[in-house]
């Protein structure tokens, strides 16, 4: 099942809030951009408009919640503190990335608007926060529980193996192929975020070269 569904993501929107996305979706997918990278661009810009229609406390939001062109910098601000409120201050700036893609089509592609609203907007602050780091401890545990030689066994401890090892997001362990593994230079291809790809070889908490333990778990 895709992950976007536009006919979904415009539920409740204008017919002009709908038609722009349509197009700006067509428009990110002659650039190639990821189906992830172009739902939360669209999702932002759904999400601001859904706002503005339902939630908007100014007088003047009907206009902007029929037309994106009539948005202020006013409704982006009212609807980032919004976003803060009601979910957290790193969705708050995940919205407003996308934002900031959506005006600048409207304004440079598109040429509807003469100035985007995002132009003197700052992003939010966002706490930084530190990932905690599993001990090697609780890491046997796991890697204990899929002793076996059972497909199962041999793919969950390559699995563990592969995050513990390589510092690798959930979906691009997730996403890998067979051909993404290469035993000869032990290492794996990684389609990552934003279209970006690297190779990666495993190595132990030492920094030593382990490939072909984790590797070949996975290929057994």
């Amino acid at each position: 099942m895709p992950l976007l569904d536009l006919q979904k993501l415009t539920v409740g929107l204008s017919r002009t809030w709908a038609g722009f996305l349509r197009d700006w979706d067509r428009s990110l997918r002659a650039g190639n951009y990821p189906e992830t990278a172009r739902y939360n661009y669209l999702l932002a810009a759904a999400q601001l408009g859904r706002y503005l229609g339902e939630f908007s406390p100014d007088p003047d939001a009907d206009a902007a919640a029929d037309d994106p062109c009539a948005g202020t910098r006013a409704h982006v601000e009212a609807f980032r503190a919004w976003m803060i409120d009601t979910r957290s201050a790193s969705t708050a700036l995940n919205k407003h990335k996308g934002l900031q893609q959506f005006f600048k089509w409207l304004l440079v592609d598109e040429q509807a608007i003469d100035r985007s609203p995002m132009e003197r907007v700052r992003q939010p602050k966002t706490p930084r926060k530190l990932i905690p780091v599993l001990p090697d401890e609780d890491t046997g545990k796991l890697l204990d529980a899929c002793k076996g030689k059972g497909f199962a066994n041999l793919r969950d401890e390559a699995l563990i193996r592969l995050y513990c090892n390589t510092g690798a997001r959930l979906s691009e362990v997730g996403n890998l192929l067979v051909a993404d593994v290469d035993l000869n230079t032990e290492s794996v291809h990684f389609h990552g975020k934003g279209a970006k790809d690297r190779r990666v070889r495993p190595v132990d908490g030492h920094g030593r070269p382990r490939g072909q333990r984790v590797l070949r778990a996975g290929l057994a």
